[in-house]
């Protein structure tokens, strides 16, 4: 196994060079890394369903979307990542979130913390949550990677979660909500962030038996790079990858009760049906028809006296989560 050392925090070149390692590398490798304040939605799941975004644009939060499943977390300079890439010819048993995780929670028995596995792939201190975990297999190979709420700021984590998903219809894969808890309020011993971070790679290193250190090379940079640039940092992948949905909402204007019921699929408005006081307003459903589901793209073509915001869920959070 080979440690790659990485000291970026953009979170989109982060997110991407998991991708690009993954599939062009080979061999078993353990990386750690931490993100600049960002939102990370799994896969399989619907952007706008999970995140606060009006939260996120108005704080200038990136959303970016994981090539593994799973459930939306948040990161911050606060949060440890960690990745594992394993190969095996035997490609059925590569996924196993209680073995990935077996070493993690050693290491916290070191410092007195007692953490154990719940669920399909979390880890919880007393029953509260401090790490998510997700993977993704890539022909004979899978990337293992997981969250580590050491000091994170969790009242921005609970302002960015979305509660309120009133009206959304789809199949998408949800975040299953849970108290989440930073290990450093656990930690008898107060230590940093940069002290936890060295002694938990320290740690691996050893559990792993790993002899091999090594650097991205100015070509990865690039390559990295330019893989951001094309897919991790377009709407196209973050929003328009969810699944298909559809989205109703009745909201009372100056004009009257307003109806709304659209299709949306890979992102675009599919089908809309609008009435105003039940009076149809074809103009409007062709203003919208084939347009990008976006407040920004749809402020465009709207008139003033229809709200944009009708047309997504309301953003209400209320309580801790993370998964």
């Amino acid at each position: 196994m080979i440690l790659i050392e990485r000291s970026q925090t953009d979170p989109y070149f982060n997110i991407a060079a998991e991708e690009y390692i993954l599939k062009n590398t080979s061999g078993d490798i353990l990386m750690f890394w931490k993100n600049a304040p960002s939102v990370v939605v799994g896969k399989h799941q619907n952007t706008l369903k999970e995140v606060n975004i009006d939260y996120v644009n108005k704080n200038q939060i990136p959303v970016i979307r994981r090539i593994s499943g799973g459930g939306t977390v948040y990161h911050d300079e606060g949060n440890i990542n960690y990745t594992l890439i394993l190969e095996s010819e035997h490609r059925e048993t590569l996924i196993n979130f209680k073995e990935f995780t077996k070493p993690t929670i050693e290491f916290l028995s070191t410092l007195g913390i007692e953490a154990r596995f719940e669920g399909k792939n979390n880890l919880t201190i007393n029953g509260k949550k401090f790490s998510g975990n997700s993977a993704h297999l890539f022909k004979n190979r899978v990337i293992h990677h997981g969250t580590l709420l050491f000091d994170s700021n969790l009242d921005i984590l609970e302002n960015i979660i979305n509660h309120q998903t009133e009206g959304i219809s789809d199949k998408a894969i949800d975040s299953i909500r849970a108290t989440v808890t930073n290990v450093s309020q656990r930690l008898k011993k107060k230590i940093s962030i940069d002290e936890f971070g060295s002694l938990m790679k320290s740690f691996f290193i050893d559990y792993f038996q790993i002899k091999n250190k090594r650097r991205l090379s100015v070509n990865e940079i690039n390559e990295i790079t330019q893989l951001a640039e094309e897919k991790y940092k377009t709407w196209k992948w973050n929003y328009g990858y969810s699944p298909k949905y559809s989205f109703k909402r009745e909201l009372l204007i100056p004009q009257g009760l307003l109806c709304i019921e659209v299709q949306i699929k890979n992102g675009i408005i599919e089908t809309a049906i609008i009435s105003i006081d039940e009076v149809k307003r074809s103009d409007i459903e062709t203003l919208i028809t084939g347009k990008v589901h976006d407040k920004k793209e749809l402020e465009k073509i709207l008139n003033e006296e229809i709200p944009v915001g009708a047309f997504f869920p309301v953003s209400a959070p209320d309580q801790d989560s993370l998964d």
